[in-house]
């Protein structure tokens, strides 16, 4: 499979020795051409990877923010056909890499070579489906590889070594860490656990990191580059779109939030060069 967006993004900031910035937002909240504005603005902002989120009616591993995003996605008609074409016309404007973000069963019932086909059409780089394990998701896997899009799996602090190795041979692009047990949201402290399961994943891989769940601040950040290849950062940067009161407020509060979160990656690189 030749190198993705996403692969090739992670290759620059290893070069640059900078830590990433992987910005999520739900798509089509509060409506999809205001999130196609305030994707624009984390591009502009600095985002290396944006993650689309498919909004979906049972959000299981996402806390209370982007359950509420998911709930005014769906209020405004988003479906996952139109986070797609959201996804085209987003390509048409820039190169950023682009990642649907989905539980499951949308995928499922829109059927795996379809969505496989209308992701890459549009100019998607891959998918990470949060409720999928990697046994069974071979078929899955094969409709991705075929059309040149990588699959990004999630590995917990609960996983075995074993288990591990595992997902990272299920992956390409990066491997989405999730640093700590429970649903998304922000948290004052990262765990005091995740240096030990980054140098566990790091001995299971030689895929990029990227480190989610609880990143939230330029601290937090600043300290992941020490222990990653990037930082996920997701419930703060949906809570100022709940905030804003229109579109183009939403948009520059998101941007302006992920131009510190970028500044303190970019200062994080001393101390990540420090630990090597």
């Amino acid at each position: 499979m030749n190198p993705t967006r996403i692969t090739k993004r992670f290759e620059e900031l290893r070069r640059a020795g900078e830590l990433g910035l992987v910005a999520y937002i739900t798509a089509g909240d509060p409506t999809l051409d205001a999130s196609e504005r305030i994707a624009m603005a984390l591009a502009d902002a600095g985002a290396d990877v944006i993650e689309l989120g498919v909004p979906f009616s049972d959000p299981v591993a996402d806390g209370p923010v982007i359950q509420r995003a998911s709930e005014r996605a769906l209020r405004s008609g988003t479906t996952l056909a139109g986070v797609i074409e959201s996804v085209k016309r987003l390509r048409a404007k820039t190169q950023v890499p682009l990642l649907l973000f989905s539980y499951y069963n949308p995928v499922l019932q829109m059927g795996l070579k379809k969505f496989a086909d209308a992701a890459a059409q549009a100019g998607a780089d891959g998918a990470l489906i949060t409720d999928i394990t990697p046994e069974e998701a071979g078929e899955y896997r094969g409709a991705m590889r075929a059309r040149g899009l990588d699959t990004v799996f999630l590995a917990a602090p609960t996983s075995t070594d074993a288990r591990l190795k595992m997902i990272a041979e299920t992956s390409t692009g990066f491997l989405y860490v999730i640093s700590r047990t429970g649903v998304t949201g922000t948290k004052d402290s990262l765990a005091e656990e995740l240096p030990a399961l980054t140098r566990r994943v790091r001995a299971a891989t030689s895929l990029p990191i990227a480190v989610g769940f609880g990143v939230s601040l330029p601290e937090h950040v600043s300290l992941l580059g020490g222990l990653a290849d990037a930082a996920v950062v997701g419930s703060a940067l949906v809570a100022e779109i709940e905030k804003a009161h229109s579109a183009e407020a939403a948009a520059t509060a998101v941007a302006a939030k992920a131009r510190t979160l970028k500044e303190a990656a970019r200062k994080g690189i001393s101390r990540r060069e420090a630990t090597r």
